[in-house]
């Protein structure tokens, strides 16, 4: 909403790394907590994987293919014209 109102670009199509990073944090507390780790543990872990990603993407400038499509032009040839 914020997005919207603000007449920005939504951060989930954005091309920095900052979702993707998100979602590799939480995986890895789901997935070390399913294996009987420790939460805290898990949590520590999660923090560190989505630390390092999100650093690693910013030194390296890593980003993520853009969704952004030029607009076609609208061309009279191919529309169909009424009789």
């Amino acid at each position: 909403m914020r997005d919207v109102v603000g007449n920005e670009q939504s951060i989930i199509l954005r091309r920095e790394i900052y979702v993707l990073a998100a979602l590799l944090g939480g995986s890895t507390y789901v997935i070390l907590s399913s294996l009987a780790l420790e939460r805290f543990d898990a949590a520590i872990c999660a923090f560190v994987v989505t630390f390092v990603v999100r650093g690693l993407a910013i030194v390296f400038g890593w980003s993520l293919p853009s969704y952004y499509r030029e607009p076609r032009p609208i061309d009279d040839s191919t529309r169909r014209k009424k009789k």
